[in-house]
């Protein structure tokens, strides 16, 4: 450990001379209340430093040592549930060590609580042979997850001694000797540098679709399991809720929620809903497969960029165990304005609208991490997902900014928040015209076999109905809408109702709030079966108003809010009087023709 003196203070950023032996990125502590910070740039023995805690009261000449190792995040039983700040300190303990709701400064509490003991029980036995992430044993964390130990990923050797039993997470498990004969007390925490992604045998194309309940995502805008997607909008459309929900419904094993930035009593309502809500594939409470990271707008700004990282490996960790994890980011543009604080503060030439020059080459290795893999270790058909979904929060809605603009090169998944959506009560606000998915064609295979060929031309058949929609609203501004012809009205009437019964959900409405692949196929069939039986019924003379006004039009609108175990009858009753009203008007239509 070398230690050196402060000569600069500017805000978060400290610089300091003598750290000749530090090396770039090393973790440091400042002044005598050892305030945690990280090496940006090093020039002869002088250092610029990212302090991750409120510098006020630091002056020249105080102390700065370096610890030797970078920024690394502890992986071990005893992650799940918790919440953490954005450098991987558990916030409930410190706030029962200094029994007050204030961080204070310069306070060290161990990630992993080293008392706990975990009941291990050892699945490798003596005379195994072993490589980087195989399993040796497994601990019952919480009642959903199983996490499994692993082989730190570069070591490899014979099991000389492992035990089942019940231990801390610095006990010693299993003793490994190497190549050289050189033996290893193996625990059941790691450590790793949040900086360096984990590393994995092979990662795949994404195949599969994540299942998240919300019909506009999953029928029209479906994000692959391992896939990037982005939420970009302005104040007040929605972006936090949509991901909540994300994080709520997701089919995922494993949720790391990211408050980048973000309000405090945006956090505090995640940390009183989640454990009251329950997950639909468990039936458990969600928190019991959830990592909190709160690092609010209050906090330092320098940690906002370390918590982003500090939750990418810790998902990568759960990847490696083969479970599927999705990260979700809230929101990335406070991240960015932190690099922009620090890029400032460091002088360095500025990009445009003031973002350092290595904007998206950062954003793309936040994203880059996320994939379908083939995990490390000796069984070849452990295969894990990391699903990155970031909110981005564009200055007064303007997606042509720079961190909208770089996430947008980078993603595979736009879903493009509209504030006029919004304040019309549309929720979730997500702008069918100006969203995309790029998983369309991957994902196809996944539909055709699970929901039959018909949901992907029911879903291009509703995009380009919706689409028909906005340039026909144009001439009925212009000249009203009973000027355009039959089929353009039932057009309009059948864009609303894909609108309004199938796009829009309600978040209050246990029923609403989560919808299955099936139940999102029927619903929408049957408004593309009231579109094709109007149009015939117009073909053979049918007045177009009555066609609009059938009784079961009512009970079709209101088809969302039907019990789940009762949709499926209830859908079929209501495709039969459908088809029975129409064919009536139609009848009646002829004979008068």
């Amino acid at each position: 450990m070398s230690s050196g003196k402060i000569v600069k203070v500017s805000g978060p950023l400290v610089v300091a001379t003598g750290l000749r032996e530090a090396n770039m990125a090393d973790v440091v502590r400042v002044g005598e209340q050892r305030l945690i910070g990280e090496i940006l740039t090093m020039n002869g023995d002088s250092a610029s430093i990212q302090v991750y805690e409120e510098t006020s009261g630091l002056g020249p000449g105080a102390a700065v040592e370096t610890t030797g190792a970078p920024l690394s995040v502890e992986l071990g039983p005893g992650i799940i549930e918790n919440i953490y700040d954005g450098i991987q300190r558990p916030l409930e303990v410190i706030m029962k060590k200094v029994q007050g709701n204030n961080l204070p400064r310069g306070v060290e509490v161990p990630a992993l609580d080293r008392e706990k003991k975990w009941d291990f029980t050892a699945t490798a036995k003596k005379g195994d042979k072993v490589t980087g992430g195989d399993i040796i044993g497994t601990v019952q964390e919480t009642s959903v997850v199983l996490h499994k130990i692993m082989i730190p990923p570069k070591m490899s050797g014979t099991i000389e001694s492992i035990q089942s039993g019940s231990f801390t997470v610095l006990d010693t498990v299993a003793v490994l000797v190497d190549e050289n004969g050189e033996k290893h007390n193996l625990t059941m925490m790691q450590k790793w540098p949040v900086r360096v992604g984990r590393p994995y045998k092979h990662k795949y194309p994404p195949r599969t679709p994540l299942l998240s309940g919300q019909r506009i995502v999953d029928a029209m805008f479906p994000v692959a399991k391992g896939g990037t997607a982005a939420i970009p909008g302005p104040f007040g459309s929605g972006k936090t809720v949509m991901q909540h929900q994300m994080a709520k419904w997701s089919d995922v094993d494993i949720v790391i929620y990211i408050g980048c930035g973000e309000r405090g009593n945006e956090m505090t309502d995640v940390l009183r809903e989640f454990p009251e809500l329950v997950d639909p594939r468990t039936g458990e409470s969600l928190m019991k497969r959830t990592v909190l990271i709160a690092n609010t707008s209050d906090m330092p700004v320098a940690a906002r960029e370390a918590s982003i990282y500090t939750g990418i490996t810790m998902a990568e960790y759960f990847r490696d165990m083969g479970y599927d994890v999705a990260v979700i980011a809230d929101s990335t543009s406070r991240w960015a304005e932190a690099l922009r604080e620090m890029s400032g503060r460091l002088e360095e030439m500025p990009g445009e609208e003031g973002y350092p020059a290595y904007l998206s080459s950062r954003l793309a290795q936040f994203y880059e991490r996320a994939g379908m893999v083939e995990c490390l270790g000796s069984d070849a058909e452990r295969r894990g997902s990391l699903t990155a979904i970031g909110a981005v929060s564009p200055p007064g809605g303007d997606l042509s900014e720079p961190v909208s603009q770089a996430t947008m090169r980078i993603v595979k998944v736009f879903w493009a928040l509209d504030a006029s959506l919004a304040y019309r009560r549309h929720f979730p606000a997500i702008n069918w015209l100006s969203s995309h998915s790029l998983y369309l064609d991957t994902l196809k295979p996944w539909y055709d076999e699970h929901l039959g060929k018909q949901f992907m031309v029911n879903r291009d058949k509703s995009m380009s109905i919706l689409q028909e929609e906005a340039s026909l609203n144009e001439i009925v501004q212009l000249v009203g809408k009973d000027s355009l012809s039959p089929g353009d009205q039932l057009t309009l009437e059948t864009a609303k109702m894909l609108r309004e019964d199938f796009l829009q959900q309600n978040g209050f409405m246990e029923v609403d709030w989560y919808s299955s692949y099936d139940r999102q196929d029927k619903m929408l069939a049957m408004i593309l079966d009231y579109d094709k039986l109007c149009r015939a019924a117009i073909e053979k003379g049918a007045p177009v108003a009555e066609l609009f006004e059938i009784p079961v039009r009512e009970r079709i609108g209101r088809a969302k809010s039907v019990p789940d175990a009762e949709y499926p009858a209830a859908f079929a009753e209501m495709a039969r009087e459908m088809a029975g009203q129409i064919e009536a008007i139609a009848a009646k239509g002829g004979a008068e023709a």
